[in-house]
């Protein structure tokens, strides 16, 4: 079966620049799509990876029989840190460019590299959106095994899904030594994925993974820096200490979620709403590269009012869009209760809530109910703030 192809919204930056993105995601279909001519080494040939590992200054020699113009693209850079070094002296001394694919960023800061000091831009391919897929999306079918191409192309996805989490554990965990106790990380996993958008209570993961805290530590920083999951930070004021300050966990694609966890069944009622906020949250960062929509992205949380929180607080310059998440197809005012709590937020410039219903509302006190599809338009269109 031939893969369908889908136009990706990442426009490759001028200069040289790194490219993450999970396993599957497509990078190096994306690469060879935008530079058809470019000279590729790709360090999953095993033989070119112990070649380069033992004497890295073979790049150098390899790259003298390439013409001057002609961009490198260097596969699975993670896997050799020390290229680092020659990619910085090429771009320096000889002006070439660069495209560096990877999917983890963490083997650079143990090797103590440092992303070659600003001289190559960082950039993150994300599972398809919506805008990328087109006809084809299917909201139920992302929220079920999730949007990674690998996965979205498969003829099987659940099968994809499972073999995917054994191949994370197999390439990303095992083979590089991430972790010293991989059967304390394998209980971790579907923990952490119980987790999926809740603020992050160490002590409790630790509890449920049977693991030491500082060890669960070190695992969600293993899930940062394989891009699994990222953490949320709270919105902390300059003046004030009153928000809470621990982050929420959200796994980059709702399908990886639930293969951690072992769930491909149907969505559970109690999955959706969790599931559709992480996904969302994927969807504004897959979007805002780029275009720059908005500089910053929090949640908020007052202390003194649990039950009033605002899934996302984005930021532009000086100014903020509250977005509130509901996985329900029907309105109700009792859904405000985060969006009118923020209400005196200095230089709030819109709040809004979005939902699974079909028709756009306002209430009374400024606050719009935008249908999924509206959010979708107006952040293909770029027109998120009023």
């Amino acid at each position: 079966m031939v893969a369908k192809r889908y136009p990706r919204l990442l426009v490759p930056p001028r200069g040289s620049f790194f490219l993450f993105g999970v396993r599957g995601v497509g990078k190096s279909t994306w690469a060879r799509e935008q530079f058809p001519d470019a000279h590729v080494v790709d360090l999953l040939d095993e033989s070119r990876y112990h070649a380069l590992l033992a004497d890295p200054g073979l790049l150098a020699m390899e790259l003298r029989a390439v013409p001057a113009r002609r961009t490198i693209v260097l596969d699975e850079v993670q896997r050799v840190p020390a290229l680092l070094n020659e990619v910085h002296r090429a771009i320096e001394a000889e002006r070439r460019r660069f495209v560096l694919l990877g999917s983890r960023a963490r083997r650079f800061k143990t090797a103590a590299t440092n992303l070659l000091a600003g001289r190559a831009t960082l950039e993150t391919l994300y599972p398809f959106v919506p805008a990328e897929l087109g006809a084809d999306f299917e909201l139920e079918r992302v929220l079920r095994f999730g949007a990674i191409p690998i996965v979205w192309q498969s003829a099987d996805p659940r099968a994809a899904l499972e073999a995917y989490v054994q191949l994370y554990v197999r390439e990303e965990i095992r083979a590089e030594a991430l972790v010293r106790n991989l059967p304390g990380f394998l209980r971790f996993l579907p923990v952490a994925a119980l987790f999926h958008g809740q603020v992050v209570n160490t002590a409790g993961l630790a509890r449920d993974a049977a693991t030491a805290r500082t060890t669960v530590e070190g695992y969600l920083g293993i899930l940062q820096d394989t891009l699994l999951a990222t953490l949320l930070p709270a919105f902390e004021p300059r003046l004030r200490a009153r928000e809470r300050r621990h982050p929420k966990l959200y796994w980059v694609d709702p399908g990886l979620a639930r293969a951690a966890k072992r769930q491909l069944g149907e969505v559970g009622a109690e999955e959706r709403g969790p599931l559709l906020e992480g996904w969302i949250l994927t969807v504004l960062h897959a979007h805002n590269q780029g275009s720059k929509l908005f500089d910053e992205v929090v949640y908020w949380a007052p202390l003194e009012a649990r039950q009033a929180e605002v899934d996302f607080l984005l930021r532009r310059g000086r100014e903020y869009l509250a977005l509130e998440v509901k996985a329900q197809a029907r309105f109700s005012t009792a859904q405000l209760s985060g969006l009118r709590a923020i209400a005196d937020l200095p230089r709030l410039a819109r709040r809004v809530l979005v939902y699974l219903g079909e028709r756009r509302l306002r209430t009374a006190d400024s606050i719009e109910v935008w249908p999924l599809q509206y959010l979708l338009t107006a952040l293909a269109e770029k027109r998120l703030w009023p």
